[in-house]
């Protein structure tokens, strides 16, 4: 006698047999990015919980004193006149930071994708800064820009009074941006040439045998194909150029005359130069909201820019 089975039942099984194997990739994901989760918690949300706690008060030191102090702190913040300068430096720096690493980035990346000759020694050699210690490289680039150093010794070869690049407000502005965009661009050239190799070249292809011109392809095809990556580029350089410190460290020290003090540096002065733990804290908070705020705006700006499907 044949058995005949209801058409329930069979599915039932495979779900039975399949059920803990769903649960087993479930908990085997979980495994994956439990230690960046666990991470992120210990080494971040905990922290700047403790920093937000940390700018109510005044803590001393020297004197073992930790007195709760209201919202003085936030109060002196916004009437301290060195917080607009160092604002100010930030911003100009940010600006030129995150214009020139991007154009300097997307054309190299442009250059490479037409596969020249010498392409893998081209791209290793300007990948390759961004493996090297950052106080090597500003170290080397210290040297370079002294007032008797490399460049200028270049520049006199061809009869150019040099200027003193770290001495001088402007030019100290226009060094911290070129030492930083040469030791970061390498990155933002591997992303940019990724996504120009992920374009259809049959989009290309169509463009130039409907009579466009290699701009027009480059502009109407190819940069919109990329734009997610343009996005992606420009929040990441955004963030470190808010989080810059080694140069100004090494380099200018903030000045001259705080020409240069951005706002990150000015945080590590308050807290560990002056031991202005608590008010180096609120300044701190407030560096995180400038960066949330312009990420955001990034963010939301994107459906008006940024193509997300072919």
């Amino acid at each position: 006698m044949t058995s005949v089975k209801a058409p329930g039942v069979g599915r039932a099984a495979r779900a039975g047999r399949l059920l803990p194997d769903a649960r087993a990739d479930r908990v085997l994901g979980l495994a994956f990015v439990a230690p960046q989760v666990l991470g992120i918690i210990l080494l971040g949300i905990i922290p700047f919980g403790f920093v937000i706690w940390y700018s109510f008060h005044d803590w001393n030191v020297f004197l073992g004193s930790f007195d709760f102090i209201g919202l003085d702190n936030y109060v002196r913040m916004f009437t301290d006149k060195t917080v607009a300068q160092s604002l100010q430096a930030t911003g100009i720096f940010a600006l030129g930071l995150v214009m020139t690493n991007v154009a300097v980035a997307l054309a190299l990346a442009s250059l490479l994708n037409q596969g020249l000759r010498g392409t893998v020694a081209f791209r290793s050699f300007f990948f390759s800064p961004v493996v090297v210690s950052i106080v090597a490289w500003v170290i080397i680039w210290n040297f370079l820009l002294a007032s008797n150093g490399g460049i200028n010794g270049a520049l006199a070869m061809f009869g150019i009074q040099g200027p003193n690049w770290l001495a001088e407000p402007g030019w100290a502005m226009v060094s911290l941006i070129v030492v930083q965009v040469s030791k970061g661009v390498g990155m933002n050239m591997i992303l940019f040439l990724a996504a120009l190799q992920g374009v259809p070249s049959e989009l290309k292809e169509s463009a130039r045998l409907d009579g466009a011109s290699p701009w027009r392809t480059y502009r109407s095809i190819t940069l919109p194909l990329i734009s997610p990556t343009i996005l992606m580029v420009l929040i990441i350089t955004t963030i470190s150029a808010f989080d810059v410190f080694a140069p100004v460290q090494l380099l200018t020290g903030g000045g001259p005359g705080n020409s240069t003090l951005v706002f990150s540096y000015y945080i590590y002065q308050t807290a560990f130069g002056q031991q202005q733990f608590g008010y180096g804290a609120t300044l701190g908070v407030l560096l995180f909201v400038i960066t949330l705020a312009i990420t955001a705006l990034q963010w939301k700006v994107r459906k008006t820019w940024v193509q997300d499907e072919v």
